[in-house]
């Protein structure tokens, strides 16, 4: 049982129901956002699948049958599962095939919620021959029909990585020779209109507010700034990205 209509706020696609679940959590766990099931519920069916969720590293939580029956309107058996509108990629087959684009770069984004800028920042990488997205499964923003459509469908022809721990993702960027540049202004950062920029990269930008965890900046290579010629707090991180990605086309073209 699956619903594919639309939402008040973003056309959200729910699969519903023991079996239907169970299945999806079997196959294609990294397309699930989260499991919510009925408050009070415990069965068998629902054992096993909350063990999928805790297997497949899946957040999952108990909600009322009031706000179960909003999510669904329909026979949901007392669980649901919410995925997103794009089909993700493996980290590895991201790493692999990125030397291969126009532009052998990915974008990772720590934690970045705002739909909109994560579907502007998609349409500036696929149009500027990007190698794709890195995104973090928790505390990012949900990329549903929403943020497809503010990325003029790019997100659904852009390899996207969703991982669950984002610090080992760049671990695993660095064992595939990746040279990781951060954005953020330190003392040490370079301006990145004369910094030495080299390919494959992995260009990482943070949350709206926060920036990028120091748990997570501290396997970069270097650091990046863009230079203001006048006084100015900062740009949005869709902003500052189409920067940073536009320099780094321009270098290779």
């Amino acid at each position: 049982m699956q619903d594919h209509g639309p939402d008040k706020k973003d056309s959200k696609i729910y699969i519903v129901g023991n079996k239907p679940v169970k299945e999806l959590l079997l196959d294609s766990p990294q397309k699930v956002d989260f499991v919510a099931f009925r408050k009070g519920r415990r069965d068998q069916a629902m054992e096993e699948i909350l063990e999928l969720c805790r297997t497949g590293n899946v957040p999952y939580k108990s909600v009322t049958a009031k706000d179960l029956d909003y999510m669904y309107r329909g026979n949901h058996q007392g669980v649901a599962a919410r995925c997103a509108a794009l089909d993700y990629t493996p980290l590895e087959q991201l790493l692999e095939h990125a030397p291969e684009a126009p532009l052998p770069l990915i974008v990772a984004l720590d934690q970045v919620q705002d739909t909109g800028n994560v579907g502007v920042l998609a349409r500036t990488v696929h149009a500027l021959g990007g190698a794709g997205l890195i995104v973090c499964q928790h505390h990012g923003a949900y990329l549903g029909a929403g943020a497809v459509r503010s990325s003029a469908g790019a997100l659904n022809k852009l390899p996207v990585a969703k991982v669950g721990n984002l610090a080992n993702a760049m671990k695993d960027c660095v064992n595939y020779d990746f040279t990781l540049y951060c954005a953020r202004m330190t003392p040490d950062s370079d301006n990145v209109y004369t910094a030495d920029l080299k390919t494959p990269a992995v260009l990482l930008l943070g949350n709206e507010e926060k920036g990028v965890r120091p748990g997570v900046a501290k396997f970069a290579h270097h650091s990046l700034h863009i230079p203001f010629l006048r006084e100015f707090d900062s740009l949005n991180v869709a902003q500052a990205g189409a920067i940073i990605v536009s320099e780094f086309a321009r270098r290779l073209g």
